[in-house]
């Protein structure tokens, strides 16, 4: 079954908001080593429950914190969620040595993502 597995956070400042997040809760960041700037927070422990995320430079004013859905085929389930009413908001992109992301919407207008992993995605 498909599950959040990650969060995702825009910033217009990502300093000002890492020093936000680190200093309120105390969560971990790590400046990821990929094409684009972005860091990773460990949020706790893994054996506790709850998810690990990131904080990106806002590129969508529309955009602020988005849930990404693990799926096994986002093709597969890009067509789902739009025979079912949702939409693609941005279509698929890879994320080199991670795998495919695309941005959707449901019903109501809330914007989430849905991926794919794939290692040699590139």
């Amino acid at each position: 079954m498909p599950r959040v597995v990650h969060f995702d956070i825009s910033a217009d400042e990502p300093e000002r908001a890492i020093r936000f997040y680190t200093t309120v809760f105390g969560w971990k960041v790590e400046k990821w080593n990929g094409p684009f700037d972005y860091w990773l927070f460990k949020t706790g422990d893994s054996n506790e429950p709850g998810i690990d995320g990131g904080l990106g430079k806002r590129e969508d004013p529309a955009v602020a914190t988005t849930n990404i859905i693990d799926v096994p085929s986002a093709d597969k389930f890009a067509s789902k969620i739009t025979a079912n009413g949702g939409k693609i908001v941005q279509p698929k992109q890879a994320i080199a040595g991670i795998g495919y992301l695309i941005a959707c919407q449901d019903t109501e207008g809330n914007t989430f993502s849905i991926m794919e992993a794939d290692e040699s995605a590139e």
